[in-house]
């Protein structure tokens, strides 16, 4: 695996786990239905970060 994509997957694991032992408000449904609306570029590069290595053989 590439190290850019084990990164990002650390750091989406621990951004969400922070968002579930700190339920203030539900903000993890609040960034879902913004990214489902507006579709954002920061999280396509998200994506293409995490999922950067599986096109490889």
């Amino acid at each position: 695996m590439k190290t850019a994509s084990i990164f990002a997957r650390i750091k989406c694991g621990l951004v969400l786990m922070v968002f579930m032992l700190i339920p203030i408000f539900p903000i993890t449904s609040t960034i879902g239905l913004f990214v489902v609306i507006f579709r954002p570029s920061w999280f396509k590069h998200l994506v293409d970060t995490v999922y950067a290595d599986k096109g490889d053989p």
